[in-house]
């Protein structure tokens, strides 16, 4: 009598745990029941479409040919502020696009460091910029200029890290500065960091359970910010950008979710492995860093940017996560990259 009612629990926990562990399938751009497709996409060779937005000059008049990579949370139709007229009179050409299952691009259940790499040569190829771009990326959107520099270095002529994520685990930093910077971030989000690295199985349950507090940021929790970011954020919360409202319209594991989960996981590297991609500097790579910055601590960019000697690391004391919306920052980060 027992053993059958033992089996029906174990059953059903095991039912729950599956429906648990296991995100809804996404929904897919141009897909019966997705999201319509509205922007420019290009197929790339797996089949899968990136969504792209070109601003400033031409590529054929360009003189500079520079692809972003956005941030968590954010699309190729986030706001810079950095005029048109400004990237004509500088001569770039500024290509964003949407990462894998941001937007309308297709979700990659694989994407890796590497394979948002990949995805960022085949879309220069596909819209035949040349044999060379630079690079910008935003946050943990910078994990893809890392991949670049890693994996397709050949391809660069520049890059600027913005406030670059850093993977507390990478093997470079010493083991008590990390936990130091770790333990600095909210209790909550310490935990969904260390969820995203040792189990990223777990962590779709974790960000969809009731129980405990996860990240910060998604709970709309102002605590993790610093007075610089919130009177940005009051700024851009009084004219959003267009199209914000398709950031994760395919649902949010595709999108912020594996973010995350790319960002914290083991890598294939860490940056001290990187080499030089200018050895002859034909090229330049920068680091932009927030002193007031509580999302990225400026004490692990500084210390990766001492054992790099080819990165240039710029350190603003007055700014935080969000200097590239700031308008001499940002103008600052474009022609530094440019001109060095």
């Amino acid at each position: 009598m027992i053993a059958p009612i033992v089996v029906g629990v174990l059953a059903g926990f095991a039912g729950y745990a599956y429906l648990a562990l296991r995100p809804p399938p996404p929904k897919v751009c141009g897909s019966p029941g997705g999201p319509p497709v509205t922007s420019p996409r290009v197929k790339l060779s797996d089949g899968r479409h990136l969504a792209y937005k070109e601003r400033g000059t031409t590529k054929e008049e360009a003189k500079y040919k520079i692809i972003i990579s956005h941030g968590f949370g954010d699309s190729k139709d986030f706001n810079l502020p950095i005029s048109d007229e400004l990237l004509k009179e500088l001569q770039i050409y500024l290509l964003s696009f949407d990462r894998a299952g941001y937007g309308e691009s297709d979700p990659n259940p694989k994407r890796s460091v590497k394979s948002d790499a990949i995805d960022i040569q085949e879309l220069a190829d596909k819209l035949q910029l040349g044999p060379k771009f630079s690079m910008i990326g935003i946050s943990l959107g910078a994990y893809a200029v890392y991949g670049c520099l890693k994996y397709v270095p050949h391809r660069l002529s520049g890059a600027a890290l913005v406030v670059p994520v850093v993977n507390y685990w990478w093997p470079c930093f010493p083991t008590k500065l990390a936990q130091e910077t770790l333990k600095k971030m909210l209790f909550q989000d310490q935990r969904t960091l260390r969820i995203a690295h040792y189990a990223p199985w777990l962590f779709y349950w974790w960000m969809t359970q009731k129980w405990f507090p996860s990240l910060s940021s998604m709970e709309g929790k102002m605590d993790a910010l610093s007075h610089h970011d919130i009177e940005i954020i009051k700024q851009l919360s009084a004219a959003p950008s267009d199209g914000q409202e398709k950031v994760q319209q395919q649902g949010v594991h595709e999108s912020l979710y594996r973010d995350m989960i790319v960002s914290y996981s083991n890598w294939e590297f860490d940056p001290t492995d990187i080499s030089n991609p200018f050895p002859n500097n034909e090229g330049s790579v920068h680091i932009w860093q927030g002193y007031d910055d509580k999302f990225i601590p400026f004490e692990l960019n500084r210390y990766l940017s001492q054992q790099i000697p080819w990165i240039q690391y710029h350190e603003v004391r007055d700014a935080g996560h969000l200097l590239i919306h700031k308008a001499g920052l940002c103008e600052a980060i474009f022609k530094e990259l440019i001109s060095s």
